[in-house]
């Protein structure tokens, strides 16, 4: 048999073989993981104007900063989703280092599927791009007053209330909106 007929048949077996359904990590990504500096987590969770029995949304969440930032803060309850799994573990085992597991949680999942009916806030630090994909999911799940803050990109379609801008990061700015009162 010749290198090339041998070629063919490992081909040949390689693909008769089944196929794994295990998606690989860097695929799985929907936006590039940075994390927020804290002073800006600080901004950002300041102008949500978190009140008593609110909940948060951090969609894409990382290492958990916000979550955990409006725990320990503001007392909320914070949820995060985020994609990649070693960042929820991180995540939740600094949830548990404070103690904070009885309202703050951060779930792997994609953040293009979560349920938000319960948000008050959602808090995204995503590309324009995803920003555009994921403004019809939160104009179906957010109710009249919830608030939607976006660090450095806009959401394409929508008018901000305010726009702070960072000194951590020239040029990055944090987008503050409000889902408008449903029409009669």
């Amino acid at each position: 048999m010749t290198a090339a007929s041998r070629w063919t048949v490992q081909a040949l077996i390689l693909l008769s073989l089944p196929v794994v359904a295990q998606t690989p990590p860097y695929a799985l990504k929907l936006a590039p993981y940075v994390s927020s500096p804290f002073r800006t987590v600080d901004r950002i969770l300041e102008l949500a104007a978190l009140k008593p029995g609110e909940t948060l949304y951090d969609l894409g969440a990382g290492d958990g900063r916000i979550v955990i930032g409006a725990a320990r803060r503001y007392g909320v309850k914070a949820v995060g989703i985020e994609i990649d799994g070693k960042l929820v573990k991180s995540a939740n085992d600094r949830i548990s280092k404070f103690g904070l597991e009885d309202r703050a949680k951060v779930i792997q999942g994609d953040l293009l599927q979560a349920d938000l009916a319960l948000a008050d806030v959602v808090v995204i630090f995503l590309q324009t791009q995803l920003n555009e994909e994921l403004r019809p999911r939160l104009e179906m799940y957010l109710k009249p007053g919830s608030r939607v803050l976006s660090y450095s990109f806009a959401v394409p379609g929508w008018k901000p209330v305010r726009v702070d801008r960072t000194d951590d990061h020239p040029g990055h700015v944090i987008y503050l909106y409000e889902m408008p009162p449903v029409k009669n």
